[in-house]
């Protein structure tokens, strides 16, 4: 018979789970709804992004989406080869690489306007219940990235 601590190792309970196959369900409708627009879900992410600020170099690019190099370099290398972004090394600093939308990649911008649209649709929510569970979820984000800032390596808590 499960006690009350074992409920705690139930994968039911996790919410590290209910987050993750979330964004799985998630990552299903953006890749349908995407598909028109010839992009991935992490293309599209970047898109956004660049739609917003303009002009960037890779580095503040990866800290807006909160990914490394590594990762963000093979996905601006596809959107460039799809003509949308343009890697250009900066003239003030060598070592930065500046990305910014060609012609094409701007006008891309025009018809992703109906993907948030429909992205909300297929929740079932209402605007304000999307931006309450937005809301709540940066404030989840806040409270572990402090969390994992006060950790100690090798530190265990009971």
């Amino acid at each position: 018979m499960n006690t009350p601590d074992d409920d705690w190792l139930r994968l039911d309970q996790q919410i590290c789970f209910s987050l993750h196959a979330a964004s799985r369900a998630f990552n299903g409708v953006y890749r349908v709804i995407l598909k028109d627009l010839g992009l991935t879900y992490p293309q599209y992410l970047v898109m956004l992004v660049l739609w917003e600020q303009g002009e960037l170099p890779v580095k503040k690019l990866g800290e807006h989406l909160r990914l490394d190099s590594g990762t963000l370099s093979p996905l601006l290398k596809r959107l460039e080869a799809a003509g949308l972004v343009h890697r250009e090394r900066s003239a003030r600093d060598e070592r930065s690489v500046e990305v910014r939308l060609t012609e094409e990649g701007t006008a891309l911008r025009t018809r992703a306007l109906q993907v948030p649209r429909r992205i909300a649709g297929a929740t079932g929510f209402d605007t304000t219940e999307v931006r309450a569970l937005r809301a709540r979820l940066d404030e989840l984000t806040s409270a572990l990235d402090a969390a994992a800032l006060s950790e100690s390596p090798g530190e265990r808590r009971v």
